[in-house]
This record gives C-alpha cells, sequence and structure tokens, in this order.
C-alpha cells in the first residue's frame, strides 16, 4: 500500500512554472551514462542552490529579529513633531533585529559580545530606524578607526583565527575604549537572553519641535523581564551545546504568547546646554549622566509576532541611522556621521539597490515616492509613472519642510580630534562605573579581563593596556596587573 500524501499545493514546477515530472533522478544518456545538459529542473535547483546566500553582514552577521509594537505612553510634544509620538496610546508597528557583533553568521548566541539593537519604526512619514547596541558606549569615538578596530576583532589575516594580540594591540593604544571595554567585561558582557537585556540608541540625537526648538536625546530600553547575564562558565557551556541559544529563546518565548516588552526613556539635553555640558555629549565613549539629565519614561516596546522566513525578514532587513522622519535628525557624533554612509553602503552592495522594496524593509505605513527606477530586483512597481521631479503628469513634489534643524558649525575645515569639555577625558567615566560595581562583581570583571589579557604575547602590550586600567581607577589596575602575572607564570 503506497504512502498517502496531501497533494493540495498542486504539482512540483520550475520557477517558470512548468510541471516537474520527476525530482528524485536527473536525465542521463542511458543507464548509468553522464548526465544531459537539457535537464533543465537539474541545472535550475543547482544554479540557484549556488546563490541562495547573499554576502553576511561584515558586523552583526548573527540576528534573530521580530516584528512587534511601540506604544506613546507621555506627551513628548513640546521635544518633537515626529507624529508617530505625537499623543499618548499611538501605536506603531516595528521590527526588531538582535545580534552580536563580530561573529560570522555561523558563530554561537552565548559569547562575550556587544549586542546589536537595530529598531525599525513603521511610522506614516517613513520608516525610522533607530541602530544602537545594548551598551550606552562604544570603544571608539571617529568612525575612521571603525574598519581598523573591526579588523581586530575578526580573524587574522595569517593565522585565520582571533587573536589576542591584535585585540589588545588596538585597545591599549586606544585609551578611548577602557570604558566599554569595562563595560564587555563586566557582568553584562554576555546576556542570558536577548529578552534579559537593556537596548540603547548609544548615539545622541537631535528632536526637533513644531516651534523649530531643538533638543538632544539618548534613547534606553529598560527591559520588562529583567537583566540576567551569563558567566563565562555558563556562557562556554551553551555556546557548546545551543548555539542558537538567544534565537530559540526568543522565538519560542513569542510563540507561547510570552511577550518580551520594554519601558522606553529618553534623556533630553536642550541644544543650547551642550556646549558647557561636563563631558562631549556627542562622544560615543560617553554617557550622560542621569542626575545630570533624569531618564524620562515615553512609551512601551513588545515584541508579538515572529518572522515566517528568516532569510527573507531577518537576513534581508536592512537598517540605517539614515532613515529618520520629520522631527528627527542626527547630531555632529562622529561615529553617527561615519554610519549616515557606512550602513546604506553595506546593504547597496549586499542586499542590492532595491533591498528597500523588500517586504520587511519597505514602509508600511506610507509608501515611498520618488523617480528611482530599475536595478537589479526592481519589480516595475511604478508602472507609466514619470521618473523625474517635478513634472506636470501629478507626480511626488518636495515639501520644502526639513526633517531636523540646522545645527550651528564654524571654523576651518581640517582633521580635527573630537573637542574636549571641562571634564573630559578616556579614563573618568570607566572608573566611575568600575567603583559603581559590588566587590563580586569587580571580581567577575578581574577574572574575565585578566584571562583574555594572560594570552597576549608581547610584554609590552599588556603593560600598556594594564596602564589604561589604573589610569581610569588606582585600584583596577593595580588588581588586574597581579591577575595577569598569576596567570603568566
Amino acid at each position: 500500500m503506497s504512502e498517502q500524501f496531501d497533494n493540495t499545493a498542486g504539482p512540483l514546477t520550475t520557477e517558470s512554472g512548468a510541471p516537474i515530472s520527476n525530482n528524485n533522478q536527473s536525465e542521463a544518456a542511458g543507464v548509468g551514462g553522464p548526465l544531459l545538459i537539457q535537464d533543465q529542473v537539474l541545472l535550475e535547483k543547482l544554479a540557484h542552490f549556488n546563490r541562495e546566500r547573499i554576502p553576511e553582514r561584515v558586523v552583526h552577521a548573527r540576528g534573530a529579529g521580530a516584528y512587534g509594537t511601540f506604544t506613546v505612553t507621555a506627551d513628548v510634544t513640546k521635544y518633537t513633531k515626529a507624529k508617530f509620538l505625537s499623543q499618548v496610546g499611538k501605536e506603531t508597528e516595528t521590527f526588531l533585529r538582535f545580534s552580536t557583533v563580530a561573529d560570522s553568521l555561523g558563530g554561537a548566541d552565548a559569547r562575550r559580545d556587544p549586542r546589536g539593537w537595530a529598531l525599525k519604526f513603521y511610522t506614516e512619514e517613513g520608516n525610522y530606524d533607530l541602530v544602537g547596541n545594548n551598551t550606552p558606549v562604544f570603544f571608539i569615538r571617529d568612525a575612521i578607526k571603525f574598519p581598523d578596530f573591526i579588523h581586530t576583532q575578526k580573524r587574522d589575516p595569517y593565522t585565520g583565527s582571533q587573536e589576542a594580540d591584535n585585540v589588545w594591540d588596538f585597545w591599549s593604544l586606544s585609551p578611548e575604549s577602557v570604558h566599554q571595554v569595562t563595560w564587555l567585561f563586566g557582568d553584562r558582557g554576555i546576556p542570558a537572553s536577548y529578552r534579559h537585556m537593556d537596548g540603547f540608541g548609544s548615539h545622541t540625537f537631535q528632536w526637533v519641535n513644531e516651534a523649530g526648538e531643538q533638543f538632544w536625546v539618548k534613547y534606553h530600553f529598560k527591559t520588562d523581564q529583567g537583566i540576567k547575564n551569563l558567566t563565562q562558565d555558563e556562557a562556554n557551556k551553551l555556546a557548546g551545546e545551543d548555539p542558537d541559544s538567544h534565537q530559540r529563546d526568543l522565538r519560542e518565548s513569542i510563540e507561547r504568547g510570552d511577550f518580551p516588552s520594554w519601558t522606553v526613556q529618553v534623556q533630553i539635553m536642550p541644544a543650547a546646554e551642550a556646549a558647557t555640558y561636563r563631558y562631549n555629549p556627542f562622544d560615543l565613549t560617553k554617557v550622560w549622566l542621569n542626575e545630570d539629565y533624569p531618564r524620562i519614561t515615553i512609551g512601551k516596546l513588545e515584541l508579538n509576532r515572529n518572522p515566517e522566513n528568516i532569510f527573507a525578514e531577518v537576513e534581508q532587513s536592512i537598517f540605517s541611522p539614515a532613515h529618520f522622519v520629520p522631527g528627527i535628525g542626527p547630531s555632529p557624533d562622529k561615529m553617527l556621521q561615519g554610519r549616515l554612509f557606512a550602513y546604506g553602503d553595506a546593504h547597496r552592495y549586499r542586499v542590492g539597490i532595491n533591498a528597500d522594496h523588500l517586504p520587511v524593509n519597505r514602509p508600511h505605513a506610507t509608501e515611498a515616492r520618488n523617480g528611482n527606477r530599475d536595478g537589479q530586483g526592481y519589480d516595475g512597481r511604478h508602472g507609466r509613472q514619470k521618473n523625474y521631479e517635478p513634472n506636470s503628469f501629478g507626480g511626488p513634489y518636495e515639501t520644502g519642510q526639513p526633517l531636523w534643524g540646522p545645527t550651528q558649525v564654524s571654523g576651518l575645515t581640517g582633521e580635527w580630534e573630537t573637542p574636549k569639555h571641562a571634564e573630559d577625558d578616556d579614563f573618568v567615566q570607566a572608573g566611575k562605573l568600575y567603583r559603581l560595581m559590588s566587590e563580586d562583581e569587580q571580581d567577575r570583571l578581574i577574572a574575565n579581563l585578566s584571562g583574555f589579557i594572560a594570552k597576549v604575547s608581547r610584554e609590552d602590550i599588556i603593560e600598556r593596556a594594564i596602564a589604561n586600567f589604573a589610569k581610569a581607577d588606582e585600584n583596577y589596575g593595580k588588581r588586574l596587573a597581579v591577575a595577569v602575572a598569576e596567570l603568566r607564570k
């Protein structure tokens, strides 16, 4: 008796729709003979298989995502004219992609690495992308150093492995990294899941209200599930047993109706106060102290729908910090300024010039209207519409209303260092963070750092690295020196 199958889908076909008679044997020149080039089913399947993958992201390659809803819970109209923030109770569809940063697509979720936090708001004024991390700061402050930094985190061109020498040589020569390194090797360096970590816009952004008043803003997403982290030993075990641990946890929590959520908060700085703030407010290696600019709760973010196809909706999803909406704009943050170009350029290379047309990327609450046509993957959506502006055939028109306000600039062009403010240096906030930690937290931080630094082959790199931590806090440096020396005996 033959096995019965559900045949309601209809016959198997080629990409052109022709029915396939045999999907188990290739055409051959006689029994046991060589295969024939006329077998288009075989050729089509192999050709498509060879092209199923697109280039993985250089950073943030390994990720998971989900759709959700952002709900406004406080009136912020005195700060911004963005329509999706215009009234309490207003809901906006979102898509959030989490990721590790340095590892490849085939890596493990449970590793010591920052986590990417890329959030797309599908607003009625277009898509707004907020692309940050699970840390409020970063390793460097100028985008020109980003390729150098990432090269140290990736595989060495000679050994093919990540090398402690490369990592610590760069970090020790870039003392601005001490603050983020202290975050990374502290307890929050390995989140237990994507649900149990905070998110940050990290950069400083501009908000502008209907009256044209400007404010600087930082975003915070505080997990409602509570912070949970892994120790290094727990992470090592989990990464070996279940490399997909974070992705699986997110998917299964949504499947069972346990929707993860975050309380959305902002810090608001009147634009005029930026020049005299104790730290440079546009320096990505620094935070704004909560005592100076308290966090204000403005909304709730909930994830409640899994993507149906990981490749189509997570791998091909694109995010760019240059995707703003009226009432929100960039700041002079040098890392942000570089990312305004780099992210869009990466997506044009990786996914294609029409990546914004894909369902996960295109606007959901409005439509895109412009003269861009053709190119690989173009679907002809514009029909007979003219592809130039202005035109006399009912085409789209410019509004004359800028999305954000102008920023005052002066002086000569040049390769200037980031301006320093009254209390700026590369170590002060790292020292504050260390002293905020409990004794147990400090113990784990020293153990995590020393275990990695001890792998470095050159003493001069080790000494330089430890000296940077000592400048942040004398006790921090002394304890680290003792721990590294003990491990290198």
